[in-house]
């Protein structure tokens, strides 16, 4: 049997084994964690250079049935591990337990950026992912301050993650082809366990900023900013800036002088 590609699910199945091998290259010079979870295997091209890695034990993830089928029938290896959930709504903690575990994937591309806000959610269990994304999403999450590209995800992820853009990706290696190029990126857990603000009003304030980007920090965030009498010269000058050019840290000060230095509970 072979398995259909539906739209509604953002399927495009990868059909070029140096790309699964370069990612599989990628994820095994790691060893921080024994267990990786693919998300959306499709018919397994990856899932089988995957499971070479010995060091590792292979578990999928995936909410279509007759991808299920397919891996159950093809891959007696996954017998047990093959999991017919959808990531977005799955408790990650009650799947995989308390062990650390990395993410790896050519990911559905209508549901990717939900995928690494649910990776951020698990940040401290997920120490690596190697993605595949349309190439202008990877560019995005990979790019520094100071561009047009520069954006919430960018902050978000980068507050938490070293990102590395490897290598891109045509459409002709997929069926069915897509109409855009696709990259591959690496996700490196980074040494920050908790932000030095309370992170929910960091994202509040990333989110406002770029929601209105081509505005001054001042402007965009204006409603936040009132009763607050800091005359501090880095906290002045930053308010005159756009947001494309504050790094994580420039937000994470701006959190703390609004907000005070609250963290996590």
């Amino acid at each position: 049997m072979s398995v259909r590609a539906k739209k509604h699910l953002g399927q495009h199945f990868l059909n070029d084994e140096n790309v699964c091998i370069k990612m599989a290259e990628v994820i095994d010079a790691h060893t921080d964690f024994d267990t990786l979870l693919e998300v959306g295997p499709g018919m397994g091209a990856l899932t089988k250079y995957l499971l070479k890695l010995e060091k590792f034990e292979t578990q999928v993830v995936e909410v279509d049935r007759e991808s299920v089928e397919y891996l159950n029938e093809h891959f007696n290896e996954l017998h047990g591990k093959i999991h017919s959930l959808d990531f977005l709504r799955v408790d990650l903690a009650e799947l995989m337990g308390p062990k650390p575990f990395a993410v790896v994937g050519n990911f559905p591309y209508n549901i990717s950026s939900q995928i690494l806000f649910k990776v951020l959610d698990f940040k401290n269990q997920i120490p690596v992912v190697v993605g595949m994304f349309q190439k202008e999403l990877a560019e995005r999450i990979a790019e520094k301050p100071g561009t047009k590209k520069y954006g919430i995800i960018s902050v978000l992820l980068q507050a938490f993650y070293e990102i590395e853009y490897l290598f891109t990706v045509p459409p002709n290696v997929f069926i069915p082809p897509p109409k855009v190029d696709s990259g591959v990126i690496k996700l490196t857990r980074n040494s920050i366990q908790k932000l030095a603000c309370d992170e929910v009003r960091f994202k509040q304030i990333v989110k406002m900023s770029f929601n209105q980007r081509r505005k001054t920090i001042r402007n965009s965030i204006k409603p936040l900013l009132t009763g607050i009498t800091s005359t501090e010269d880095k906290f002045l000058n930053i308010l005159t800036l756009r947001p494309e050019v504050l790094s994580v840290e420039d937000f994470v000060y701006l959190t703390t002088v609004i907000y005070g230095h609250e963290t996590n509970k």
